[in-house]
This record gives C-alpha cells, sequence and structure tokens, in this order.
C-alpha cells in the first residue's frame, strides 16, 4: 500500500525533506506488513528491496565460518535492513525475520536516486547506515572473541587429563614443597632416632628406601608434568589459531564494508556532478 507523508517524516533518513519531495518519494515507496515470524529475506536470495522500520522488531541473522547462526542486528524504528545488498545489487548476505507483527517501508535502488536526486544532503544520512553496519560488524567479531579456549579444551579433556592437571599444579605449589621438605625432614629424624635408641631402623642412613621412594616419584611426576604442559601448549595453539580467524574476519568485514562505501560515494558523486551540470551557475538545489 501508498506511503503516507507523516509515515516518511518519522524516518530520520527523510527528515530533512519537504513535503513536495516526500510527496515525491511517497509516490515511489510502499508500506509493507509482516506477520511474526514472517522471514522477510533470506541470504543467497537475489538482490531485491531494502526495507525501513516503521514498527515492530525484525532480527536480522548471518552464518559465519563455523556454520553457527550469528545476530547481526536488530533494527527498531527509522533504521534500515537489506540495504546494502540491494545498493551494491548482490544476493543477500543476511536474513532478517519478522519478531512480531512489523510494518516497514519497501525502498529499491530507483526510489532512492530520486530521493538523491531532490536532496543531495540525504547521501550523507545513507553513509551514516554504513556506519551503523560497521559497528554491528563490530559487536559481531566482538562476540566471537569471547570464545574461551580454556572452556572449548575443557569439554573435551578425558579424567586422565584433568589428573594431570591438578598434579601439576599441585607439585609446582608452595604447599607440596612445604609438605615434601616436612615429610623428609620429619621421616629422616625418626629413622635417626630409632638407630640411637634401639640400634637399628627399617631405613637407616644412608636412607637407601627414601632415595628409592624419592626415584619413583620424580619418575611418575615428570611425565605427569609433561603432560599438562603439553596441554597448556595445546591451548596456546588454539588460542592463536581463535585470534587469526577474528583478525581474518575483521579483514573480510572492513573490505567489504569499505568497497559498499566507496560504491555509494562514487553514486553520490556522478550525481552531483550531473546536478552541478544541470542546476545552473554549478549551485546545487537547497
Amino acid at each position: 500500500m501508498p506511503c503516507s507523508l507523516n509515515e516518511l517524516r518519522q524516518i530520520p533518513l527523510f527528515s530533512r525533506l519537504d513535503d513536495e519531495e516526500l510527496m515525491v518519494l511517497a509516490q515511489q515507496v510502499e508500506v509493507r506488513e509482516f506477520a511474526a515470524k514472517q522471514r522477510i529475506y533470506k541470504i543467497g536470495e537475489p538482490d531485491g528491496p531494502a526495507y525501513v522500520m516503521l514498527s515492530g522488531a525484525v532480527m536480522v541473522t548471518l552464518i559465519d565460518e563455523d556454520g553457527q547462526e550469528v545476530v547481526f542486528s536488530e533494527p527498531r524504528h527509522g533504521d534500515f535492513f537489506g540495504f546494502a545488498s540491494m545498493l551494491e545489487g548482490i544476493p543477500h548476505l543476511t536474513t532478517a525475520i519478522a519478531m512480531e507483527p512489523t510494518t516497514c517501508i519497501e525502498i529499491d535502488r530507483g526510489d532512492l536516486h530520486v530521493l538523491v536526486k531532490a536532496k543531495p544532503e540525504a547521501g550523507i544520512d545513507m553513509l551514516a547506515v554504513f556506519a551503523a553496519e560497521i559497528h554491528n560488524a563490530q559487536r559481531v567479531i566482538r562476540g566471537r572473541t569471547m570464545r574461551n579456549p580454556n572452556e572449548l579444551i575443557d569439554e573435551q579433556e578425558t579424567f586422565g587429563e584433568r589428573v594431570a592437571d591438578h598434579v601439576a599444579s599441585f607439585g609446582g605449589s608452595w604447599t607440596f614443597i612445604i609438605l615434601f621438605l616436612s615429610t623428609m625432614t620429619g621421616y629422616v629424624i625418626l629413622s635417626v632416632i630409632l638407630v640411637a635408641m634401639h640400634g637399628h631402623s627399617w631405613d637407616p642412613y644412608p636412607f637407601i628406601l627414601l632415595n628409592l621412594f624419592l626415584s619413583m616419584l620424580a619418575a611418575i611426576q615428570a611425565p605427569v608434568i609433561m603432560m599438562s604442559q603439553n596441554r597448556q601448549d595445546h591451548k596456546d595453539r588454539l588460542r592463536s589459531e581463535l585470534d587469526f580467524e577474528v583478525n581474518r574476519r575483521a579483514e573480510a568485514e572492513i573490505q567489504a564494508l569499505s568497497r559498499k562505501l566507496h560504491s555509494v560515494a562514487d553514486a553520490i558523486g556522478d550525481i552531483e556532478e550531473h546536478l552541478r551540470g544541470t542546476g545552473g551557475g554549478g549551485e546545487l538545489p537547497g
């Protein structure tokens, strides 16, 4: 159904247009109604119109390289979605679903051409839309960086690996050192006292049995500590891989958004050059 002037005035992008310009735009765009849980468009669909929120709630999602669905944005009143794909003429990279009964303005490339030709300053507002998309991409990236490599490893660790971590942690503490020294000191003192009082002991000097116990402890403790160190190396490697994935996603997002910004800037520049050539005296219409 057609869009009214009052509805267009509520949109920040169109707020600086006068009544005559709003009337021209109102004849171009349409108002669409979507039911709750209705899909507005899905990822991979051919490029189509973009939408401006009037009321309701929409969730825009994308699929990351891990095959997981990630919330990209939740546009509210006056926000755009599906704008980049429409402007660049490429299939949608996101999926938009109405979370409740929703009313949107449907707008296509031709409508934008009419808008920018009538009001070149509106191009700044369109660039602000891309700035919001950059911020959304940054929020998605921050969400992906919250993946804790320690938690990912803990989900797969075995009982033996958990024991190795606890043994290595306890063996490298002051508690272990104090208990170990106290035990050895008590062992030696008790053996010496028994020899002095009774002339014999279960382990007289040079404490051969104690040396055997120490050798057995070292033989067991060393590989257990190495197991824990190997797990720590695995954690460090996984952390590095996650950091690399995050950096690669960030680079791809920035490059894609940069291309879109350049395409918008070039389109606005072409329109301004056309207006300078036809507006007389090189002045843009106010």
